[in-house]
């Protein structure tokens, strides 16, 4: 359901918190949102701003899946679906995200936040940014941008990844569309990494209907029903963007970045401003979950995979847990070379078998213990493309940041020579007969 209907439904059954006192964007949304734990949280007076804030609505798998309108259960079948067999979005004539337009345009009216004192500025964390390829077409992502002033940004663009490809492409300046509060279905998409020329739009029009219209200033399509949507260009100027609070919970570093000009802002009439808090659960579960399904079929592909987790200990990107059906002696070290491949800024990842919860950190390290052998079933990759949010990692300005892997097999083997590797459980009772 779009983010309108969502809200709704989450007022109705009282899962919403309204908060009616008027609040900064200045540190106060920030901590206000995090002491209630990211739970679904909407401020209907910011001081700096004529415009409502929400939160909180993507800070748990529940409300993902009640989002999309199916049990928690579900979630990964339907993502892999989704990223396996895109429907080609409609376009619409009319938008709601087009009500108003304003050429006129002030960046500093919008509730931008200022989230901890070591912020390098104001920052948006919870947009979709929507760019064209030359060559492979539209592509939808996430790009943390920092207010620069009344109509620019300075945007992080990662290197060799779709936008920076598609800029270089471009001779260093490309049209872009941002779009701020969007349906759970477009934020799943635009944070997951799909196959080179697969449009993510598609991917969230699979997940739920999503109609799309075109932009008044640029040659770009965006959600029909976003709230805002901000037009413009990335410029080959380049500005000083950083620090701030990344995926892992540190404060990450200043780098010179494009700079983003926006030419025209359009918007609901009464539009309502969707954020996130960075590095917090939101932040992750949008990061990691949608890294779950393109695991889960990159291994698939090799052995039978029956579940994945990306954990939240490894920062939601790092550190995953792959639970295997194993039928074949080397299934383990097949599905480690698999969950790399479906995710390239996995550090470590572990394969268990179908009896250990993947999402009981205690059962995962009791694997460990109980049937894993560094010597045998360990597999060290070094000098690997690694993740720029990794501090450990190589991260020399201007090249990908590379880092050591390593995948840990901890599934039994299928001749066990007589050694007890299943845990023996007690006989179940009914307390109340003797209580």
């Amino acid at each position: 359901m779009g983010l309108r209907a969502f809200i709704e439904m989450l007022q109705k059954n009282r899962q919403l918190t309204k908060i009616t006192k008027p609040v900064s964007t200045e540190y106060e949304l920030a901590g206000v949102i995090n002491a209630l734990g990211e739970k679904p949280v909407y401020f209907e007076h910011v001081k700096e701003s004529i415009y409502p804030v929400v939160a909180g609505l993507v800070s748990s798998k529940e409300l993902i899946a009640n989002s999309l309108g199916i049990e928690k259960a579900l979630l990964l079948p339907k993502l892999s679906g989704a990223i396996e067999h895109p429907v080609s979005p409609q376009m619409v004539k009319k938008a709601i995200c087009q009500e108003v337009v304003e050429t006129n345009v002030d960046l500093t009216t919008l509730p931008i936040m200022r989230y901890t004192e070591k912020d390098g500025g104001k920052y948006i964390a919870s947009a979709v940014s929507i760019i064209k390829d030359p060559q492979l077409g539209r592509n939808m992502c996430f790009h943390r941008l920092m207010l620069k002033d009344k109509n620019h940004f300075v945007v992080r663009i990662v290197e060799d990844r779709g936008t920076d490809t598609a800029l270089k492409r471009s001779g260093g300046e490309l049209d872009i569309a941002i779009c701020i509060g969007n349906s759970t279905a477009v934020l799943l998409a635009a944070a997951t990494s799909l196959r080179k020329g697969v449009d993510e739009l598609g991917m969230a029009n699979a997940l739920e209907k999503t109609e799309l219209a075109r932009c008044k200033t640029v040659d770009l399509e965006v959600p029909a029903d976003s709230e805002f949507v901000l037009e413009g260009r990335i410029t080959k100027e380049k500005a000083s963007e950083g620090p701030f609070l990344d995926l892992t919970g540190v404060v990450d570093r200043i780098r010179q970045q494009p700079v983003i000009e926006i030419k025209c802002i359009t918007r609901r009439k009464n539009p309502i401003y969707q954020t996130i808090l960075a590095g917090k659960n939101e932040h992750k579960f949008l990061m990691g979950m949608p890294k779950e399904p393109t695991i889960y079929n990159e291994v698939n592909k090799v052995c039978q995979c029956k579940d994945v987790y990306i954990t939240p200990g490894g920062c939601s990107w790092l550190h995953a847990v792959v639970q295997i059906k194993k039928q074949n002696p080397d299934d383990g070290k097949k599905a480690i070379a698999a969950a790399f491949e479906g995710h390239k800024s996995l550090k470590h990842c572990v394969i268990v078998d179908e009896d250990i919860n993947i999402y009981d950190p205690h059962e995962v390290e009791w694997a460990l213990a109980t049937r894993f052998q560094a010597d045998k079933n360990a597999v060290v990759l070094s000098n690997q493309p690694g993740s720029s949010l990794d501090p450990s990692g190589d991260l020399s300005e201007g090249k990908k940041a590379t880092t050591a892997k390593v995948g840990l097999d901890a599934t039994v083997p299928l001749v066990t020579t007589g050694k007890g590797f299943k845990r023996e459980e007690y006989i179940k009772v009914d307390l109340n007969r003797y209580l």
